[in-house]
């Protein structure tokens, strides 16, 4: 992992102190609400629906285990509201059927950030100190800046790798962060990047997609999209460049967001993304940002062009660490007690076949845990919780884990040899759920629970089909099926990219669900990333299970099978057409307007 330099370090905690003083002159009533606004989201601050959200950056998803600890002791410590704020919250949720509120608690979001729902104002100042003692901030989380970059989490332990991205998501943090050209700009502003030939970072989805490969002649570069995004108005990004060298990554970037600085729409929020400028100018807005490259290479001298001993020292904090690693042997009877235990206790065999992937070592595994369980909100982790991947973290994967794309958490680090004392650990704690990449892997939001941007609730929704898909063998008959659920139009939930999507809508002021099929987040067996297309009305709460359900059966009937092996969902619906899906759902909206 990147190790924060002494300077990294001051400029962290001097910013916590900045905070405690803003917030200190707010609450003596020196600083006006409208002026406090804009620091406190500076800083990650959100107030939700119930109480103020904080978002924390994991800068490429990576977490020490010391970060996980400090996450739970403020999730244990100063995530609860106040009692009048819960005691009203929990009447709202009451009156909305939702079981409980959980407190308690940090969330993984899809951007591999973490967010806490339920602390004071008045201990924000403390909580950023706590944060900053273990090198983490809320910085650049919220605001019209460029936000948190965001990675594969199999960067530098993959065997389809082509070269490690995390040194160059790490060199662009440092650059971007609080960059005066970047801090206003029409609108949020994201960066995806991977070195891998799957595209486990959706980078097609992003502001900016960046993904290393290597030319003709072996050298290093990247493949660069611009204009992807989700929201109102779901692209999927067009490529600027199939080759920029990778010494000039940063100077082309700087070309990309001067070009939306100058021409991005500001006086209306919903145009203002960089994807509407790019559709709406087409090849002008290419020509323009390679006119500006031109500028700033030849006329300003490329002064960002990144050297060669910058590239080396920053790749430097990324080695393999020390402890479980390759010097140690394959253990023949490790290795035979586990392929017994594998069949004597199918969960084992299951979560071997389901969360354990291969490794760029042959003797090291990269292992995914499970967040996804019954009465647990996809991404929510309690502070015991964390305590315990803490533990398994230390034990199992050298100190590091990975916070994914799908909200679980991967450690990269796991030597064959400890692959069943480590599910044998998880399994205590409820983390060896083996269901990564089936049905219940589901992404969700918040939702109306907690955003007060959110038309409808997701939790409620992902818990109930949790519940009715419980049986492993079902799921994996199934097979892989992207899920995803969002409260609202903003798409925190992805759905967009779901195979099966879900949108919560606003219906004379009542909760309904919109289902959209065949979308991709260009991940897994998935290919290309596209958009779901809407498959008819929306449908009330109850009846989403149902949906979901006929969506399934409708593809059990229609796949087709080749050796034994049957194609996917999203095969099928590319094959098939949404027309024998819609149908099927349509009979579920057919029988429940009768039974009204």
């Amino acid at each position: 992992m990147y190790q924060y330099t002494p300077f990294d370090q001051s400029f962290v905690r001097s910013r916590a102190a900045q905070f405690r003083n803003q917030l200190e002159r707010w609450q003596a009533g020196k600083l006006s609400e409208d002026d406090f606004r804009p620091l406190r989201l500076q800083n990650g601050w959100y107030v939700q629906r119930h109480a103020p959200m904080l978002r924390v950056a994991v800068p490429y998803g990576e977490l020490s285990s010391a970060q996980l600890r400090m996450l739970a002791r403020i999730a244990r410590d100063y995530d609860a509201p106040e009692a009048e704020v819960y005691r009203v919250a929990s009447e709202a949720q009451r009156k909305l059927g939702t079981a409980r509120l959980p407190t308690h608690y940090a969330h993984f979001t899809t951007r591999t950030n973490v967010q806490f729902n339920w602390i004071p104002l008045a201990k924000a100042a403390d909580v950023m100190d706590l944060l900053a003692s273990v090198d983490m901030h809320g910085i650049q989380t919220s605001g019209n800046c460029i936000r948190n970059i965001s990675c594969d989490e199999r960067a530098g332990v993959a065997p389809d790798e082509i070269a490690d991205p995390r040194p160059f998501a790490e060199i662009m943090r440092q650059w971007t962060t609080l960059h005066p050209e970047f801090a206003f700009l029409p609108r949020k502003f994201k960066i995806a990047i991977t070195g891998a030939s799957d595209d486990r970072a959706a980078t097609d989805w992003h502001d900016v997609g960046l993904r290393l490969l290597r030319n003709e002649t072996g050298e290093l570069g990247f493949r660069v999209t611009v204009g992807g995004g989700m929201g109102r108005t779901p692209m999927i990004g067009t490529v600027l460049r199939a080759f920029l060298p990778w010494r000039q990554i940063m100077n082309y970037i700087e070309a990309v967001v001067r070009v939306y600085n100058q021409y991005g729409r500001r006086d209306n929020k919903y145009k203002a993304r960089i994807k509407i400028l790019v559709k709406a100018e087409g090849q002008r807005y290419i020509d323009d940002v390679d006119e500006e490259f031109r500028q700033i290479v030849e006329h300003d001298g490329g002064p960002h062009t990144i050297p060669q001993a910058e590239l080396d020292r920053v790749s430097a904090c990324f080695v393999p660490p020390h402890g479980p690693g390759a010097e140690t042997a394959v253990d023949l009877e490790a290795t035979a007690t586990r392929q017994a235990a594998a069949i004597a206790t199918p969960q084992f065999g299951r979560w071997l076949e389901r969360n354990v992937a291969a490794h760029k070592h042959p003797s090291l595994r990269i292992v995914t845990l499970s967040f996804k369980r019954l009465l647990q909100a996809p991404g929510d982790a309690s502070a015991d919780q964390l305590d315990r991947l803490a533990d398994l973290v230390d034990r199992f994967s050298a100190g590091e884990a990975r916070v994914t794309h799908t909200q679980n958490v991967v450690l990269p680090w796991v030597h064959v040899n400890d692959l069943l004392p480590l599910w044998q650990a998880a399994h205590d704690v409820g983390l060896a759920s083996a269901n990564v990449n089936l049905l219940t892997d589901m992404i969700a939001c918040p939702g109306g629970d907690f955003c007060a941007l959110a038309n409808a609730r997701s939790i409620p929704v992902a818990q109930a089909i949790t519940e009715r898909y419980q049986d492993l063998d079902e799921l994996n008959d199934i097979g892989e099926t992207d899920l995803h659920i969002s409260g609202c139009i903003n798409s925190c939930g992805h759905h967009h990219s779901g195979h099966i999507g879900i949108l919560g809508v606003d219906k004379d002021g009542k909760e309904w669900y919109q289902v959209t099929l065949g979308g991709s987040d260009g991940m897994h067996a998935s290919g290309r990333a596209q958009p779901g297309k809407v498959i008819g009305p929306s449908f009330s709460a109850l009846e989403v299970p149902d949906v979901i359900d006929a969506l399934l059966s409708a593809y059990l009937d229609l796949r087709a099978t080749r050796d034994d092996k049957h194609e996917s969902f999203i095969d099928t619906v590319r094959r098939a057409g949404i027309e024998p899906f819609r149908a099927a759902a349509d009979r579920v909206r057919s029988h429940a307007e009768n039974a009204a």
